[in-house]
């Protein structure tokens, strides 16, 4: 039974991780030039991916679209010259898609990719690892904090 409350999910680093690499490897049959990471979400994906396909060009695409749960108006503040060919786009999620198509729109010739998708925008991705609800709020590991929980049973 639902209490109204959309659904959460508490995202582990080490699942960030493991996803991050499973994105990896889809992306191996292609040679790319390098990494272009959507600040602030795609920094950390970005990163992993730079490793795990050893690359050593990385840029970041910086778009502010959330004041911390809340979309708002897109903001370019910093962008990339050239077209995108050959390199990686890189975000951590894809929900409705706003962040996606202005960065597509600024590097067309990039291949656009995820580590996870909602319904929604999951389109704008050539590659993702997970998808989830549309109406799932993700916390990110760099977003929460682990503190201590009591026992069940004292």
């Amino acid at each position: 039974m639902s209490d109204g409350n959309p659904p959460v999910y508490y995202l582990s680093w080490d699942e960030l991780h493991r996803d991050t690499r499973e994105l990896a490897r889809k992306l191996t049959q292609q040679s790319w030039k390098g990494i272009i990471s959507i600040a602030r979400g795609g920094l950390v994906p970005g990163a992993i991916l730079a490793r795990e396909l050893n690359l050593r060009v990385v840029d970041t695409l910086c778009i502010a679209s959330y004041d911390h749960d809340q979309q708002g108006k897109v903001n370019i503040l910093k962008t990339v010259d050239g077209d995108g060919d050959g390199y990686l786009l890189v975000d951590d999620l894809v929900d409705t898609g706003g962040t996606a198509k202005i960065a597509k729109e600024l590097l067309p010739k990039a291949c656009f990719v995820t580590i996870y998708a909602k319904p929604k925008a999951m389109a704008l991705a050539e590659h993702f690892v997970r998808e989830f609800s549309q109406d799932t709020w993700i916390h990110f590991p760099w977003d929460i904090e682990p503190t201590y929980s009591q026992p069940l049973v004292q």
